[in-house]
């Protein structure tokens, strides 16, 4: 049995909003998931909600510059800019704000000394400007609604450079013991970096996937980080995995 209901999308159309009594093929919640797009120019914006339509577990709204009391719990914010600046960095902290901490980026060029900021925006997934395809943006912004990750691997292969780096020149840092964590939280922290999904890991480990889950939520709650891509990036940073 399906229920409808009417919703306005980005495009200002109206359509008729079906909410589904079981997960879709992908896994997607029953509720369709809240999606605005930001970008630079109109041009750009107008291409990802095209993209973005063919997909219907996705719901277009409006993106706003301030939070407002009826943005729909669990927004994604994805901010579309050729390469991030200090001005798209600060666009991209203000669309995590309005829209909550759930966010994508999809960038042209990254600069590697970008790219723990960019985590500690709470952004899950980053998308590379000439792969952004329509299935490519809805996996992303699947990613960060579950509040994982979905980074490019040559992008995670630069992450973990650049973290390694950093915690090899901190003064003090040789030999930090691995305190601060539970061992099961270390060994999922560990699959993560490496690009497992829940089921993966859940099958590394020899547990259930409801449990890999509340090890990611306990811990991410406990250190107040925003998803998987930001639990990775601070314990690498401070030399836990």
């Amino acid at each position: 049995m399906r229920t409808s209901h009417r919703t306005t999308d980005a495009g200002g159309t109206t359509a008729g909003r079906r909410t589904a009594t079981r997960p879709g093929a992908y896994g997607w919640p029953q509720e369709r998931i809240p999606v605005t797009v930001h970008a630079q120019d109109p041009i750009s914006r107008e291409g990802v909600l095209s993209q973005l339509r063919r997909h219907p577990e996705l719901e277009l709204r409006e993106a706003q510059d301030s939070p407002r009391e009826d943005t729909p719990r669990g927004t994604v914010a994805l901010l579309v800019v050729d390469t991030l600046d200090a001005a798209g960095l600060d666009r991209l902290r203000r669309a995590v704000r309005a829209e909550g901490a759930r966010a994508v980026l999809v960038v042209r060029a990254l600069r590697e000394s970008a790219l723990l900021d960019v985590m500690d925006c709470g952004v899950g997934a980053i998308v590379w400007r000439h792969e952004a395809t329509g299935d490519r943006l809805a996996r992303a912004v699947r990613a960060a609604a579950r509040g994982g990750g979905d980074l490019p691997p040559d992008l995670l292969d630069r992450l973990i450079d650049r973290v390694g780096a950093l915690h090899r020149s901190a003064p003090g840092r040789a030999g930090v013991p691995a305190t601060g964590l539970t061992p099961r939280e270390t060994d999922v922290l560990r699959l993560v970096a490496d690009g497992l999904d829940t089921a993966e890991i859940a099958a590394a480990l020899s547990c259930s996937e409801r449990t890999v889950k509340n090890v990611v939520h306990g811990l991410t709650t406990r250190l107040r980080l925003r998803n998987r891509a930001h639990a990775v990036a601070w314990a690498l940073r401070e030399g836990h995995i």
